[in-house]
């Protein structure tokens, strides 16, 4: 291996030269306390930066083992070097002169989720460290400066690694404090399981955001207070007692007038399938990870999906058993949503009225009367969600400020008071026996589940041995070969390197999974075990893994792959 004066001479060597020259970097070279990588170097100063990574032996990180041993723990860890670093970098970056992208110091910046990322990753063997940055390589015009590149290299990044990348004394107590809090919420997320619940919000927890375009918490919410009748005490390893609201398991309504945080407490269940950062306000509100929001999504394509669960009959008749379109209706982009969540293996959805069709979720009694059921095509949501919840365990938490009949089918009525909830359940199944349900039940009998058994066909569109072209568009999406696949109504997307890692895992089963032999539940079964036991395979482009990739959970590798209008999935056997 080479070694750090070797870079140096290199570099003076190479100054003033074309920048082709900037390839010959390329290489491993040793540092004092590290290694540092150059793994893809620039071929421009305007094109995206070099690829760099910097390893750090375990005998130097000094992390405790104890804090190597369980997989939440390496997590944890990796998003708090990962957040360091770009904290230590952001003073440096564009301090070094020149054209293009020259002195531009990326790093990845986490937000208020901690999730896997491709950025840092901690060997749980051995505690080296591994963190990966893109750096723009100086250049006047085209020519090199290698002057400002030595000043990033040997004075910046070297400052960085010290401050940010080595366990310390100082950092001992935040380290600590941070990782008994994974193991605190790993705790909540089996526990809740044992207790029969599908989610828990603790008492104190703040809900509300700084704004509808910040993550922040909000100064002086409301804490969260749970009603007697709901509240559950936990003896957490770390923080001992914990008290809060337990949803159990099963049909769960919250309802309250506006603006008095029906759709933030729901808001916060989506996202608590993610554990939080210290000082979120909602580190200990833990859903069910498998649960997924359901919403109508007008115009997006589906295929081959059973939804003869909930629409049969329909006057262009069309097979709903295997239900195709490029352009989906409110009501069956949401019959579709909810069958391929059901595929996915979630086990709770969440629903606020505000983004469904109604056609799909009720239809009241005038209706009823006018258009008899033989003339509409469509079982609604109301009359599913009891026999699935009793023939599949699917549960449902459903925000609703109109949908009164959903009181007789509910298992647990929460009212949103000032952000403050108060389980009704008794008052409103009392009141609810004076509007007696018309024809809005289900038998078991009635119920025939979806047919999951669909295969992707082998993909003929693109020449796999040529660079794919991709491109990210934040938490919206992605294009393949200018092919774009939209993602924004996936609500529980909460960083845009997830949508960077789905494009790659997409791309990877084109690749080597989609036959038309395998179901689409055994290509993502393979995609998951994948990405658990070496995502880099997946995520790397060619020889080197960049920095902005954020694992996707289960759901939204089924999502995605479902609203790719350019591949064609077949229910059974081609």
């Amino acid at each position: 291996m080479k070694s750090a004066q070797d870079l140096r001479s290199l570099l003076l060597s190479i100054d003033h030269r074309g920048y082709p020259a900037y390839k010959d970097t390329k290489g491993s070279y040793r540092f004092p306390d590290y290694i540092l990588h150059i793994d893809h170097v620039q071929g421009d100063p305007f094109a995206s930066p070099s690829n760099l990574s910097i390893e750090v032996p375990g005998a130097k990180a000094a992390i405790p083992k104890d804090y190597l041993s369980k997989k939440h723990r390496r997590t944890t860890l990796e998003d708090y070097f990962t957040r360091a670093f770009h904290q230590a970098a952001e003073k440096f970056t564009r301090q070094a002169r020149g054209s293009g992208k020259s002195g531009l110091i990326s790093t990845v910046s986490p937000g208020q989720e901690i999730l896997e990322r491709t950025s840092c990753r901690v060997d749980k063997d051995n505690g080296t460290l591994y963190y990966r940055l893109e750096v723009g390589f100086p250049a006047n015009g085209r020519t090199i400066n290698s002057g400002e590149l030595i000043k990033i290299l040997f004075n910046f990044l070297p400052e960085c690694v010290k401050e940010a990348l080595f366990y310390r004394e100082a950092i001992a107590e935040e380290v600590r404090r941070r990782i008994f809090l994974s193991d605190d919420q790993a705790f909540i997320r089996d526990e809740i399981e044992k207790l029969g619940l599908c989610a828990f919000v603790a008492d104190g927890a703040i809900l509300p955001r700084a704004s509808g375009v910040s993550a922040l918490p909000m100064r002086g919410a409301q804490a969260f207070v749970s009603p007697d009748s709901l509240r559950v005490e936990l003896s957490l390893p770390h923080h001992g007692k914990l008290s809060g609201m337990g949803i159990r398991k099963g049909i769960t309504l919250i309802v309250g007038g506006g603006y008095h945080g029906k759709s933030t407490l729901l808001k916060a269940l989506e996202l608590g399938v993610y554990n939080h950062i210290e000082g979120d306000g909602r580190e200990y509100v833990i859903t069910d990870g498998s649960a997924m929001k359901i919403r109508a999504e007008d115009g997006r394509s589906v295929h081959e999906t059973d939804i003869s669960l909930f629409i049969k009959n329909l006057p262009n008749r069309l097979d709903t058993g295997r239900f195709s379109t490029e352009d989906a209706s409110g009501s069956t982009s949401q019959a579709a949503n909810t069958v391929e969540a059901m595929e996915s293996g979630s086990g709770l959805l969440l629903i606020d009225e505000d983004t469904c069709a109604t056609n799909f979720m009720i239809r009241d009694e005038l209706m009823q009367k006018v258009i008899h059921r033989d003339k509409e095509p469509i079982t609604p949501f109301i009359e599913r969600i009891r026999p699935l919840r009793e023939l599949t365990g699917l549960s449902t938490i459903l925000v609703a400020g109109s949908f009164g009949a959903f009181f007789h089918i509910a298992d647990t009525i929460i009212q949103m008071d000032h952000y403050v909830p108060k389980d009704i359940t008794a008052d409103a199944k009392e009141a609810a026996r004076d509007y007696p349900l018309k024809n809005s039940t289900s038998k078991d009998t009635d119920i025939v589940l979806p047919s999951y058994a669909r295969r992707v066909q082998p993909v003929q569109k693109f020449n796999f041995r040529d660079r794919i072209k991709t491109k990210t568009f934040g938490r919206d999406g992605f294009s393949v070969e200018h092919e774009n696949v939209e993602l924004r109504y996936l609500e529980q997307i909460a960083d845009g390197g997830q949508s960077a890692a789905l494009c790659r895992v997409l791309i990877y089963a084109m690749k080597h999974l989609f036959d038309g032999k395998r179901t689409l539940s055994e290509c993502v079964d393979f995609l998951m075990k994948k990405l658990t036991e070496n995502a880099e395979d997946v995520f790397c482009e060619s020889s080197y893994v960049t920095p902005g990739f954020t694992m996707p959970r289960r759901q939204e590798i089924f999502a995605c792959i479902d609203r790719c209008r350019f591949l064609g999935i077949r229910l059974g056997r081609s």
